[in-house]
């Protein structure tokens, strides 16, 4: 059994007309490009993802028990 009712043979032959059309030197650039898109693309979001760490403001449990306290208070203020 093929993909979607495909034969093997059929995938076979469509294999060889592409390579007989564009050659095994284009197809091995073309994949080398995909590669390298794939490559730099895991990179930039691999960078993205680590300045956004750098960007977080870093808080530390005194401040958070501060700003807890503060927002309790003023909660019972406004009741």
């Amino acid at each position: 059994m093929g993909f979607s009712g495909i034969s093997p043979w059929s995938l076979l032959l469509i294999l060889v007309i592409v390579l007989v059309i564009f050659g095994t030197k284009r197809l091995r650039n073309a994949g080398g490009d995909l590669g390298s898109a794939i490559k730099n693309f895991k990179k930039s979001m691999s960078d993205a993802g680590n300045e956004a760490e750098k960007e977080a403001p870093k808080v530390s449990r005194k401040e958070s028990q501060v700003i807890d306290s503060e927002a309790k208070t003023r909660s019972k203020d406004n009741v």
